[in-house]
């Protein structure tokens, strides 16, 4: 199975071949996590509905949930503006993150600063 002409022609890849793919929870809207997929990956998960990635470190595909029971049903996937990262809409069961935490941006965040923040400058957020 190869990815239609047209959705490969659409996708932008690192020079390993990769492209970034968050997973958003569907009923929530929580960002789930992020991953790397390439062009099979992604085919699998098409395929299967089941969140599939490529593992940079492992240098192999993973299943969401295959050893820790913590699956993603994926109910959407789009591409972003730049074809370069991939939005999925999933049904999450379970943790997420290999942390155990629902999602792995549950942290703290960061804080910034500058004290002051001029509305009238567009680099600041004052849009």
């Amino acid at each position: 199975m190869a990815l239609p002409a047209e959705l490969a022609a659409k996708l932008k890849r690192g020079p390993d071949g990769l492209f970034a793919a968050i997973a958003q929870e569907r009923d929530t809207g929580i960002v789930l996590m992020m991953a790397w997929m390439d062009d099979e990956a992604l085919e699998r998960t098409l395929a299967t509905r089941k969140g599939t990635y490529y593992s940079r470190s492992r240098q192999e595909y993973w299943v969401k949930g295959e050893t820790s029971g913590h699956t993603q049903y994926v109910h959407d996937i789009r591409i972003d503006c730049d074809g370069d990262t991939l939005l999925l809409t999933v049904d999450q069961v379970g943790a997420a993150c290999h942390t155990g935490n629902h999602s792995c941006f549950d942290t703290e965040p960061l804080e910034f600063t500058d004290s002051v923040i001029d509305s009238t400058d567009p680099d600041t957020g004052g849009h």
